[in-house]
């Protein structure tokens, strides 16, 4: 029996990159090597970690920006792993938008806001230029560039950092999509205009059921903006679960060093010891045995050497993979 309130269901996702070295061989890279997760319709996941993790590439993969290795793609209830069929392709790109991280390269600069927004309604068959002008003033509104008249025939040079953000926003509105994947949406704008952005994306969500994968490195804004949180490391989910649950009460050592290391604005907690990872990433293209954060963990053992710990319960919703509370 099918879940209806499932809107994204992955599968043993695996996304290989195979690089050439040399003349006659080659490297895999295993950008994410084995995710499997369900999102519902309306939440809001956010994906953290180091960058090389595989988030970003995780994020793109849901969306078939990147076709999977391997593994099951399910959106809304359809298999759309290999969608061959041109039709059915639109129809998923209209379901499912991303918002990129640099609102400055992200845009085409020698295209006026109103270029920008109509592109996508042209390529999806909106043939009216009255109905694709109120579909876009009507985005404008929504992502607060108001009014909106001043914005149509601006080219992204003319606006902020901020503004630029919301035009990317609103480019992946305008098709009234489902799903949104947001690519470090605030990493690139300044200190004052991320919180308005993330009350934004909460904001809309609510007035249009949006289920948004929200892939970030800061923790504090994906403990306010997101339902459930998955932490990735080196291609795999380490710890899942309410952001709160996760966040507050952090199993993986990998995640409570994340969160250790979240600056503290109380100046009597700068003395405060802090967990702090030894060491670089592994290279994806030759990820270490066993449990792969083993070469960095203070809490190594014997057998995280050689045997990989599988993701399971602890709890209520509450996922985590490591030794030390799955070993029997």
């Amino acid at each position: 029996m099918v879940d209806d309130s499932i809107l994204l269901k992955l599968e043993n996702i695996k996304t290989y990159f195979f690089l050439p070295k040399g003349l006659f061989k080659t490297i895999v890279l295993k950008a994410v090597d084995g995710v499997s997760l369900e999102m519902r319709k309306g939440e809001s996941l956010a994906i953290v970690g180091e960058s090389g993790s595989g988030k970003t590439t995780l994020g793109r993969t849901a969306i078939k920006l990147i076709e999977p290795t391997e593994g099951k793609i399910v959106f809304d209830g359809k298999d759309i792993t290999r969608l061959n069929d041109e039709k059915e392709m639109r129809n998923f790109r209209r379901s499912a938008q991303i918002i990129f991280q640099d609102p400055f390269m992200s845009l085409n600069p020698y295209m006026t806001i109103r270029e920008i927004l109509e592109e996508p309604l042209i390529v999806h068959g909106f043939s009216d230029p009255k109905e694709r002008y109120e579909i876009i003033v009507k985005a404008l509104v929504d992502v607060k560039l108001q009014p909106p008249e001043e914005f149509l025939l601006k080219y992204p040079h003319m606006l902020s950092g901020g503004q630029r953000q919301r035009v990317g926003i609103a480019r992946a509105m305008v098709l009234e999509p489902k799903f949104i994947v947001a690519d470090e949406p605030v990493s690139m704008i300044d200190a004052s205009s991320r919180a308005e952005i993330l009350y934004l994306f909460k904001s809309l969500q609510e007035k249009y059921n949006l289920t948004f994968m929200y892939i970030t490195h800061d923790i504090a804004t994906a403990k306010y903006f997101s339902d459930n949180l998955a932490v990735m490391y080196l291609g795999k989910i380490v710890e899942y679960g309410p952001s709160r649950e996760v966040i507050m009460n952090p199993k993986h050592p990998y995640t409570s060093a994340l969160i250790s290391a979240v600056p503290d604005p109380d100046p009597n907690n700068r003395f405060i010891y802090r967990k702090v990872i030894s060491g670089e990433i592994p290279s994806a293209v030759n990820p270490p045995s066993g449990c792969r954060f083993h070469t960095r963990c203070p809490y190594r053992f014997e057998l995280c050497d050689r045997e990989e710990p599988k993701l399971e319960k602890i709890n209520f919703e509450h996922k985590v993979a490591c030794h030390l509370y799955t070993k029997k």
